[in-house]
């Protein structure tokens, strides 16, 4: 642990000019006192770290001391390209690969360059969750995340319905959507074709990983299965339609009330603008019920044509709008200021 912190210290002062006491002990997340006691350690092992004394002081290499402590382990080059995504990095246990990572490239760069990483984050944030939604980290997302990486077979228990199966599995990549965890694995049947299926984190109650190595298909496109998947997915739940007539801006809204995807195909197959300047569009949907929860969204900007249940739900909706807001609008035309009275004496 100690020797990790010591080569860390080196590196910081190798990509900086100075630093504090304070900077280095927050940055080692070590108090000021071992920060001094690491420097002489340093200094009596012949890593040239010189003390500045005052109030401007700090610590620095002298005489253009540059460490050969800048190769990349396979973790560290790896986390490397996820450092875009500082949460994600956190909640797979990368964090600290991906600091020692980044504090090599810089060591490595010219003194002109050394400040590319903090460029970079002033500049590119990446948050994935939803708005309006906690994010929750899966317990055993670490786990996975290692078997992952190494390429290890897992035996794990999935969450399905109201029961628990039991999977071996060989997981090839972990997909970030929507602040929610998916694993991507090949189930590992003996006598059957092994398929690629996509797992929920947060319904794993327990994985092991094995020591046992799978080979991994080098033709296996993450990105490109977790897309075809995606969309198999959003077309698999859309199981009914609703026809519906949209203003102008009902179909600028359109995509943010529904599924994107049935929103695109909808508006493709619709027709041109009626003399109100309306279009009619036939739109796949979920269910009724959930085409009631979507469309209700956009208000007075939509009109169910068919099914004729759910153009009747639209219908009492309105009713009972209008009636609302009649009664408080009578209401409040019957009350009645009073005006003050004749001031008496008592």
């Amino acid at each position: 642990m100690r020797a990790a912190r010591l080569i860390k210290m080196v590196l910081l002062l190798q990509s900086r000019p100075s630093m504090t006491a304070a900077e280095l002990a927050r940055e080692l997340e070590v108090s000021e006192r071992t920060v001094t006691r690491d420097a002489q350690a340093l200094s009596e092992a012949g890593v040239p770290v010189y003390a500045d004394r005052g109030r401007a002081g700090g610590y620095r290499l002298i005489g253009g001391y540059r460490t050969r402590l800048t190769g990349l382990h396979r973790s560290e080059a790896e986390a490397l390209f996820l450092s875009g995504v500082p949460g994600a990095l956190r909640e797979m246990g990368l964090e600290d690969a991906a600091s020692a990572a980044r504090l090599k490239v810089s060591a490595a760069l010219l003194p002109s360059l050394r400040d590319a990483s903090r460029t970079a984050a002033q500049r590119f944030h990446l948050d994935a969750p939803n708005w309006f939604k906690e994010p929750e980290t899966p317990e055993l997302l670490p786990v996975l995340a290692d078997a992952v990486w190494d390429d290890r077979r897992i035996t794990a228990r999935y969450r399905r319905g109201e029961g628990e199966v039991k999977r071996e599995l060989e997981p090839y990549g972990l997909v970030l959507k929507a602040g929610v965890w998916y694993l991507c694995a090949r189930a590992t049947p003996h006598g059957s074709h092994r398929t690629y299926r996509v797992y929920r984190i947060d319904r794993f109650t327990a994985v092991e990983a094995g020591a046992e190595r799978f080979s991994r298909d080098e033709e296996f496109d993450l990105s490109g299965f977790w897309e075809e998947r995606a969309e198999q997915f959003a077309r698999s739940i859309l199981r009914a339609e609703v026809v519906v007539r949209l203003s102008a801006e009902g179909v600028r809204r359109l995509s943010y009330a529904v599924d994107p995807l049935s929103a695109r195909e909808a508006l493709q197959g619709a027709g041109a603008p009626d003399a109100d300047g309306w279009v009619t569009l036939t739109l796949p949907v979920e269910s009724e019920e959930v085409a009631h929860t979507q469309l209700t969204a956009l208000g007075p900007e939509v009109e169910v044509l068919a099914p004729e249940g759910l153009r009747e739900r639209f219908a009492q909706d309105a009713a009972r709008l209008a009636e609302l807001y009649r009664r408080q609008q009578s209401a409040a035309l019957h009350v009645r200021p009073i005006r003050p009275g004749p001031m008496l004496d008592p």
